[in-house]
């Protein structure tokens, strides 16, 4: 099983067997990732690494992936000239970073995707994740968005050789 996700109608969906579910992607819609910060959810097939979670607000998924509690310290460097770049770090950081432990819950659940991560490209993108929507289903910097519900039953149909493909 895959999690495919496309644009149909006037909405992005998911799908991974039982029926298509909406989600959100980047402001930059699905595209050729070029860079940092370009907003694009990147078009391609890409494998699943881990999963984080605030364990301060959910139980532990269900899911064949490793899981691991996030902590308050826990960050995400976007600074592609630092040797962290498009890694887990610890908080505070000095390069850019992104905290991973927000006030929203939009991190709540992360599904950590394999992009550009071997090997890390400078600059090429980071931080692509399945994480959770906001309400009304607003567009992300580049990740993938669903509902909790919809992520968690994903998660536990997983097997360890699935991929996020996301096709234009």
């Amino acid at each position: 099983m895959h999690i495919t996700v496309r644009h149909r109608g006037d909405a992005y969906v998911a799908d991974w067997g039982k029926a298509p579910r909406r989600c959100a992607v980047g402001r930059g819609g699905i595209a050729r990732k070029l860079r940092e910060g370009d907003g694009i959810t990147p078009v391609g097939s890409w494998p699943l690494r881990r999963v984080l979670y605030r364990a301060d607000r959910l139980p532990a998924p269900s899911c064949v992936l490793a899981v691991s509690a996030l902590a308050p310290d826990d960050g995400w460097c976007e600074a592609p000239d630092d040797p962290d770049y498009n890694r887990l770090i610890k908080l505070p950081h000095p390069s850019g970073s992104e905290s991973m432990w927000r006030d929203d819950a939009l991190y709540d659940v992360v599904l950590v995707v394999g992009y550009n991560d071997s090997p890390v490209v400078p600059g090429r993108g980071s931080a692509i994740f399945l994480h959770l929507a906001r309400p009304g289903y607003s567009p992300t910097a580049g990740c993938v968005a669903m509902a909790l519900p919809d992520v968690i039953e994903a998660l536990a149909q997983l097997s360890c050789d699935d991929h996020l493909i996301v096709q234009a």
